[in-house]
């Protein structure tokens, strides 16, 4: 089909289209086979290069034929004028006169006017400038067909209807809320590995245990190759100088007070849960086990440390921890959008 209508278009058009097309193509295909050592592709970007030299070549000669008529045109016209005398004239016969301005005067034929070369030429112009500009707009317009995995987009029960806690004034920021803060497109970088996208991120708008459902517990969740973040806000009336009391009779250890955009805020670490689920015959899961260890840092809601905390929380599959000052850096960029408690 593509043949059919290249066949049609006119010699001055179809020609300089071809040498242009077969020119960046085989210019594109031996770069790549130089770059990627490809006996292959250098032997389909020389077929190309022929095959455009070829074209040119003709509309060369096509245009020398153009300007200076060829010699041998001209000896068989000088044969056929004197061929035309060799034979015998017939005699004249008189013929009648025209009458002074009667009709139109005889003259040479008038020969064809041919197409302007310059201007076809111009028209092959614009006709690839038109199809590099298609070309270039393409991958805007059309969906991509590109493997490359995207990062993953916050997911959850942010249909669900959230639960009476979340109604409470100030009213707590949800899950859904707490995902977008934190998967932000910079994570990555933050954490140190620049080069990652997220795998999974999520977001849930829970309750605290054990607290009747009064207390909202918003936790979103962004996962990556290497590491794992975990951010959740509970909004209760523990203070963090309380809450590092607990600690000491926990299990956490490294325990770091410190100030983190002018509240409270107390580094500790603590094991992760590891939890193995046969799906087998019998449908039975294996004992709880100690997972790798979590580095968290807890910030009070407030200036004033009037009560509840947020926690972010980073672990990986293989024990290695980032440096205390990532946890910083996320928790500039995602405190902010967590309102204060007002004062009670």
């Amino acid at each position: 089909m593509l043949g059919f209508l290249l066949r049609l278009l006119p010699f001055w058009v179809r020609e300089p289209l071809l040498i242009a097309v077969g020119s960046v193509l085989g210019i594109r295909i031996m770069y790549l086979a130089v770059r990627d050592h490809d006996r292959v592709a250098a032997g389909l970007g020389m077929v190309f290069l022929v095959f455009t030299a070829i074209r040119f070549y003709g509309v060369v000669r096509a245009l020398r034929a153009r300007r200076d008529p060829s010699p041998a045109a001209s000896a068989d016209r000088a044969a056929v004028d004197a061929a035309a005398h060799a034979q015998p004239q017939p005699q004249p016969q008189p013929q009648p006169q025209p009458q002074l301005g009667a009709g139109p005067h005889p003259g040479p034929d008038t020969p064809e006017k041919e197409p302007n070369a310059w201007g076809q030429a111009v028209a092959a112009v614009a006709v690839v400038g038109a199809l590099g500009a298609a070309l270039w707009v393409a991958p805007h317009v059309m969906p991509s067909d590109d493997s490359t995995p995207q990062p993953a987009s916050c997911s959850g029960g942010e249909h669900e209807p959230l639960p009476q806690a979340y109604k409470q004034k100030p009213q707590p920021v949800t899950g859904e809320e707490l995902c977008k803060a934190l998967n932000r497109p910079d994570l990555a970088k933050l954490l140190g590995t620049p080069g990652e996208t997220a795998t999974t991120a999520s977001g849930t708008s829970n309750t605290a245990p054990l607290t009747d459902g009064k207390v909202a517990q918003p936790e979103a969740e962004v996962a990556f190759d290497t590491y794992t973040v975990n951010v959740s806000a509970t909004y209760n009336d523990l203070t963090t100088d309380q809450y590092v009391k607990l600690m000491k009779f926990g299990d956490e250890t490294d325990i770091r007070t410190l100030k983190v955009l002018d509240r409270p805020a107390v580094f500790s670490s603590d094991h992760t849960m590891k939890l193995e689920i046969n799906l087998g015959s019998g449908g039975s899961g294996g004992p709880v086990e100690q997972g790798p260890l979590a580095r968290t840092l807890t910030v009070a809601l407030d200036r004033k440390d009037r009560g509840g905390y947020c926690d972010i929380t980073v672990w990986s599959t293989s024990g290695a921890l980032p440096d205390d000052h990532v946890l910083l850096d996320i928790a500039e960029k995602v405190l902010p959008t967590i309102s204060e408690r007002p004062a009670r």
